[in-house]
């Protein structure tokens, strides 16, 4: 298998050189680019998007939100992975809105970004636990909870059923294994899921739903 090429998106010197150095040492990832801007991740995207981006939010020239949903555009199966000190409500939803398919603060152990990067690629979703739960309170606080969508889901009750279990944080192959069912068949599914809720990752696929109340 060809190695997972990865952009990482960050204006702060350090955090930008530990990041590097925890994807050149590992034989499975390659480095596709290290910018410190928005417009330098922006303009590497132009030629290639690459499998995966680390993108911090609070960049000097714009947010990190802002990349993910291009490169989201160019490459819907491309995963973004925010590694950032914002841990508030909007900031999370925004990036969660752009696309990013994992979110984690710069206070997570170092040596976890590489795991969380093969998570993305095995199609979990690596969230730090404080986020989690602000996320958690948010789908569980009633006044957050619109009502159904008119006319009942537009998902079918086999593919609210994947969506439930993503959310859950199963990777695609999990989800097979609960259900009976190939990783490919989920695949298969989850991108049915995308077109009809008019999204293009995990991650904006759950947050869509529970906003439709989708997810009981």
């Amino acid at each position: 298998m060809s190695a997972t090429s990865v952009l990482v998106v960050e204006d702060e010197p350090e955090f930008l050189r530990q990041y590097c150095e925890a994807i050149t040492r590992e034989p499975d990832l390659r480095l596709a680019g290290a910018v410190g801007t928005l417009a330098a991740g922006m303009a590497v995207i132009e030629n290639e998007v690459p499998d995966v981006l680390v993108v911090d939010l609070g960049l000097p020239d714009g947010s990190g939100a802002q990349l993910i949903r291009a490169a989201a555009k160019k490459r819907p199966d491309c995963d973004a992975l925010v590694v950032t000190v914002f841990g508030d409500d909007q900031h999370v939803i925004d990036a969660i809105e752009a696309g990013a398919t994992g979110y984690i603060l710069k206070d997570s152990p170092r040596g976890e970004l590489a795991r969380c990067i093969r998570e993305l690629r095995e199609g979990g979703a690596p969230i730090s636990p404080s986020i989690a739960r602000r996320l958690l309170a948010r789908m569980r606080a009633p006044e957050d909870k619109p009502a159904g969508p008119q006319g009942g889901s537009p998902l079918t009750e086999r593919e609210a059923e994947i969506l439930k279990l993503i959310a859950k944080g199963l990777s695609f192959a999990d989800v097979g294994g609960v259900l009976g069912i190939s990783a490919h068949t989920v695949v298969a599914h989850v991108k049915k899921i995308y077109r009809k809720l008019s999204v293009h990752s995990r991650g904006e696929a759950v947050f869509e739903a529970t906003q439709l109340g989708l997810l009981k």
